[in-house]
């Protein structure tokens, strides 16, 4: 193995949830070995504890975004940031996981019969600020969630992007909602009733993030902040870099179209992140209760990370070899 090609045995040696996209991406293995493994999710795991705390009415922590142990208003004033126990965050973490949508067969209707939005007391799947882990969660389940894809494009700001605070008058978007909009877009358009192009939604925020170089302010040409370029695992809502630049791939995937050129200082930027083995670490985390760790520490080597950012790295380089 030379210094930048990626451990893959440590790679392998990692919970389902992580190998089978290892074996799938990187290794190129067969079909049926990667979905074997994948299937393991449900019973093996971090999937299996996740889904092992899930509550008789559909919910976890038994609240929305917010566990039930305490006024969400007070989670925001007392707690060391966001608790991530709640049903929005778990249903989102297995879905990115790849668990298979039937394992949680009935849910949706639960969480339809059972579960309310703890700042409107609106039902579950009628969400209107953090709709775009809703879309997402609802398209994976099967639930009724067309009525929140008008919304983005009713509250599409016009710099092309969005902001979950268009409630108190935001009229500029934010990096963090707008990677969140076109990931839960691409996810339906994919995932959704067939014919249903969000493409030229998508593309609006897509420029929105191409034109400021993936981590720049536009008036100024200053980054935005030192959390555009601090790689995370996992995610949560928060942006960086690579998380978008794996949401560019995919998109060119299903748009049959070649990578942005403007993509190549982020490209560099996680590159030069490599480590000797061609490891990346762990550079930041959202603090908040959780179930369990799911990634490492910061300062420590991230499996994740890696994964995230060797797949990146050979898409870019296959694609510059072919252009």
């Amino acid at each position: 193995m030379t210094a930048h090609e990626p451990p893959t045995e440590w790679l392998l040696n990692t919970d389902p949830a992580l190998r089978w996209q290892v074996e799938r991406d990187l290794l190129d293995a067969d079909e049926q070995v990667w979905r074997a493994t994948r299937g393991r999710i449900a019973t093996e795991g971090m999937g299996a504890r996740l889904l092992a705390q899930q509550d008789p009415d559909g919910q976890w922590a038994g609240g929305a975004y917010f566990p039930a142990d305490g006024h969400w208003s007070a989670w925001l004033q007392h707690q060391p940031g966001q608790p991530w126990t709640a049903t929005t965050w778990s249903l989102f973490t297995l879905c990115r996981w790849g668990l298979d949508a039937d394992v949680l067969a009935g849910t949706a209707d639960k969480l339809a019969a059972n579960s309310r939005w703890e700042y409107d007391d609106l039902p579950y799947w009628v969400d209107v600020c953090i709709n775009s882990f809703t879309l997402t969660s609802g398209t994976w389940l099967g639930a009724d969630v067309a009525g929140l894809v008008g919304w983005f494009d009713d509250h599409q700001l016009a710099d092309g992007g969005w902001n979950c605070e268009w409630q108190t008058g935001s009229t500029r978007s934010s990096y963090h909602s707008t990677l969140n909009a076109l990931e839960a877009l691409l996810f339906r358009e994919v995932y959704g009733p067939a014919g249903e192009s969000l493409a030229p939604l998508r593309r609006g925020g897509e420029e929105y993030l191409l034109s400021r170089g993936l981590r720049l302010r536009a008036s100024t040409g200053e980054q935005v902040g030192p959390w555009a370029t601090l790689l995370a695992y996992p995610p949560r809502y928060r942006y960086d870099l690579l998380r978008a630049l794996d949401y560019f791939r995919r998109a060119a995937a299903v748009d049959g179209a070649p990578p942005d050129a403007r993509l190549a200082e982020a490209i560099g930027i996680v590159r030069a992140k490599r480590l000797a083995g061609g490891r990346w670490l762990q550079e930041a985390n959202l603090p908040g209760q959780e179930w369990f760790p799911i990634d490492v520490a910061v300062g420590e080597p991230s499996p994740w990370l890696t994964f995230y950012a060797t797949r990146v790295l050979r898409w870019w380089d296959s694609e510059q070899k072919n252009a």
